[in-house]
């Protein structure tokens, strides 16, 4: 019997992330985008060479993301700020993957390559989303992302534009049911989970969805 595409993902993602413990730890200095270009084959089995994501791995598109933000997230894995909710599976499967860079000039090295890419614009994926009634909802959204969904890094806000649609809806969910938002290590997630909240339900989040999947991204 052949292996299912997802069994085959994670024979991928296992034997990369072998010969990533295998690499010899070469002299890098912060935010040095090539040796991150050598760190990010252990990601790419999930996300895509290209950063453009892969719902089959429930690997969100992370490619043009901002170093910031990249940075934040793969911290709050490795110390247990996301990642350890039983309710959230995709965490789980991420926090150990963070966990194999070796230390925080690692983490800034994968960031740098990772904004470095270029930003995905993701076929969306989600139906049945209103983009004018989106629109209006979306309005307490742009205080801290932004009227075109750009991210703010004062606000630690990441971008919204060229996100997987299908992500973003199982972030809303997460954050709305308490599985992310509520660790005390995630101090930014506790900012989003009112926010979340506001939208009645899924059809509600669908249509802001659907309203962000119409911004254009910056690159």
């Amino acid at each position: 019997m052949n292996a299912t595409p997802r069994l085959e993902a994670s024979r991928a993602l296992f034997l990369a992330l072998a010969l990533a413990i295998a690499l010899p730890v070469a002299p890098a200095h912060a935010q040095d985008a090539a040796r991150g270009k050598v760190l990010f084959s252990l990601c790419a089995q999930c996300h895509g060479a290209d950063g453009a994501g892969n719902p089959e791995t429930l690997a969100p598109a992370i490619g043009g993301l901002p170093a910031w933000f990249v940075t934040g997230q793969l911290q709050k894995f490795r110390s247990g700020g996301r990642g350890t909710h039983f309710d959230d599976i995709s965490g789980m499967r991420m926090r150990p993957m963070s966990m194999w860079l070796r230390n925080d000039e690692d983490v800034a090295n994968v960031a740098a390559y990772v904004s470095s890419l270029a930003r995905p614009k993701p076929a969306p994926i989600l139906t049945g989303g209103n983009a004018e009634t989106g629109k209006m909802k979306f309005v307490p959204c742009v205080a801290c992302h932004g009227a075109n969904g750009e991210g703010n890094q004062a606000l630690n806000a990441p971008p919204l534009a060229g996100g997987s649609d299908w992500y973003q809806l199982t972030a809303l969910q997460k954050f709305k049911a308490g599985v992310r938002g509520t660790n005390p290590k995630d101090t930014t997630g506790m900012l989003m989970r009112p926010m979340s909240m506001t939208l009645a339900d899924e059809q509600a989040m669908k249509d802001v969805l659907a309203y962000i999947a119409t911004l254009s991204t910056a690159n």
